[in-house]
């Protein structure tokens, strides 16, 4: 991996081609295509029908729901987000996307800041990144000690477990993606003037940091993937199919008027595991 980056420059507007060429299989992903347009384009549209259907029961019926997206820089969090809530309502279906915590916020209870950010009846919320920050980012490039870590850990099934007795229904997405496959949509970001801003310091400076994330990672799946708010992994190098399979992996595990199990579709296997199986998984990568 370090050869790897040794001969990355983000700089340089062509892509080196021993990173372009394996991109999409990187990291184990098991298609050496992107999913057809025409298709994905037309299952989109079937899925979409559905979350206007799961609106109107959130509606009649005032359920809360949460949906987490996780994942590293450039995993397609945004992009998913956006055509979930594509045809929703966004006064009742919006996006929590904080940005770091000002001098206040520092000295609260570290759930707090998200805590105003949860749903009332007949409202869901997708989150772009969240609590999560504290497992994953933060720790890796040493925005919070060991010990704040290990704590958030500790309570963060206890923070869920709170949400859930008391009735919203909660969703963790973790999108992921190949070591190439990042780099590939760093360079693209960096070489297109209406994605730069996507690209911050820290982005660049986690190119370098990638085992620390993937240990940082792997360690909050062991320990906060429970009964009452496990995990859902994709792989994402596929936009298209991550997409599609993290909008079913919230509807098939949902009950409302007029759900269509063959509308939905039926979740692919090969792209899409629970947290432990994703954790067994790569370990044969």
């Amino acid at each position: 991996m370090s050869d790897l980056l040794s001969t990355f420059d983000i700089d340089d507007p062509e892509l080196p081609e021993a990173i372009d060429k394996v991109a999409l299989q990187s990291g184990g992903y098991p298609y050496d295509e992107k999913l057809d347009s025409k298709r994905y384009k037309r299952e989109l549209e079937a899925l979409n029908r559905q979350l206007v259907l799961l609106q109107a029961d959130m509606a009649a019926t005032g359920r809360r729901i949460v949906v987490i997206f996780e994942g590293r820089d450039a995993a397609g969090k945004g992009g998913t987000i956006r055509r979930y809530l594509r045809h929703l309502n966004p006064r009742y279906n919006y996006i929590a996307a904080l940005p770091k915590p000002n001098s206040r916020e520092e000295t609260q209870w570290y759930f707090q800041r998200y805590v105003q950010w949860l749903p009332a009846g007949g409202e869901q919320v997708l989150f772009d990144r969240s609590w999560y920050n504290r497992a994953g980012v933060e720790p890796v490039m040493g925005f919070a000690t060991p010990a704040e870590t290990d704590l958030f850990l500790e309570e963060a099934p206890e923070f869920e477990k709170r949400l859930t007795r008391d009735g919203i229904e909660i969703f963790k997405i973790w999108l992921s993606i190949g070591r190439e496959m990042q780099l590939k949509r760093f360079h693209a970001r960096r070489h297109d003037p209406l994605k730069q801003w996507k690209l911050s310091p820290v982005d660049l400076a986690a190119l370098a940091k990638w085992h620390d994330y993937s240990a940082a990672r792997d360690e909050m799946l062991r320990r906060t993937d429970t009964e009452h708010a496990p995990w859902t992994i994709v792989l994402a190098n596929d936009k298209r199919r991550a997409r599609l399979n993290a909008i079913r992996s919230v509807l098939t595990r949902l009950a409302y008027e007029g759900k269509d199990l063959a509308e939905i579709g039926e979740i692919d296997t090969k792209i899409v595991m629970s947290g432990p199986e994703f954790l067994e998984w790569n370990t044969l990568q």
